[in-house]
């Protein structure tokens, strides 16, 4: 099968160079190619080989099926209007994901942005997710205060939500299910998902479908609505999109923002 040279440490764009390598981006990759993937009912990347070039970290990977369901909503402006389609499309891919357990190697990820595995010390996923909250807060809430009325008592109030979350499956998260992320074929089925690494790990398969209505249309005029409809269903500074898109996300929070 052909082997396409890509980029696994960012969005999805055309082949081309990565990021910096490091021991955590290693992992990150890695763990795309893991056998356990390949129980999913849709394909999924697989690596034939990792190399440095010139700091730069490289895969080798098979070329997928089908193509992108759409192009990032950076690129495009979504309709109002959430199709059928897309929808029957995401969830399939998130009943596929939650199918497959999670595994040791997952529970060993790194989440981008992170200093250490996302499980490291903890024994359950909601636990975790509340220390991250923290990690991400003392590295970034100076930035995010300026903009985020609060911001200190919204960090409390999530974590305490978190950490009163209920027991729940432990299954694989993709954790990045944007629509370029997701291949389909002509008649729209999913037919391969890739792009693990970003947020790749195990846990509540209800946080995947959460992540997902926050992240599927992060920058159109609509993106409000749509998360809020995908939820019912199932940088450092303003110049940064991504920060801009944080910090809204932070704002209209019902349980961030009393």
């Amino acid at each position: 099968m052909p082997a396409r040279r890509t980029n696994r440490l960012r969005k999805p764009h055309p082949p081309t160079r990565g990021s910096p390598t490091s021991p955590t981006a290693a992992t990150r990759v890695s763990a795309g190619s893991a056998p356990v993937w390949r129980r999913l009912p849709f394909a999924t990347s697989e690596i034939f080989e990792v190399e440095d070039h010139e700091g730069v970290l490289v895969t080798y990977e098979r070329e997928l099926p089908g193509g992108p369901m759409r192009v990032d909503s950076a690129h495009a402006a979504y309709e109002r209007e959430l199709s059928a389609r897309h929808t029957d499309t995401l969830l399939s891919v998130l009943r596929g994901l939650a199918s497959v357990p999670g595994t040791d190697a997952m529970l060993r990820l790194t989440v981008q942005g992170d200093d250490r595995p996302l499980w490291r010390d903890h024994d359950c996923f909601r636990d975790a997710l509340a220390s991250l909250v923290d990690r991400a807060a003392a590295r970034h809430g100076a930035a995010l205060a300026a903009h985020v009325p609060d911001f200190e008592a919204g960090v409390e109030r999530t974590r305490k939500a978190l950490r009163a979350l209920p027991d729940a499956p432990v299954t694989a998260i993709h954790g990045d299910l944007v629509p370029p992320n997701i291949h389909v074929d002509e008649a729209g089925r999913p037919v391969a998902v890739l792009d693990f690494g970003f947020y790749t790990t195990a846990g509540d398969p209800a946080f995947e479908a959460a992540a997902t209505a926050a992240v599927w249309d992060m920058y159109g005029p609509h993106a409000e609505e749509h998360a809020a409809e995908l939820t019912g269903l199932f940088g450092s500074d303003e110049r940064d999109g991504h920060f801009r898109w944080c910090a809204q996300q932070l704002r209209r929070n019902a349980v961030f923002v009393t």
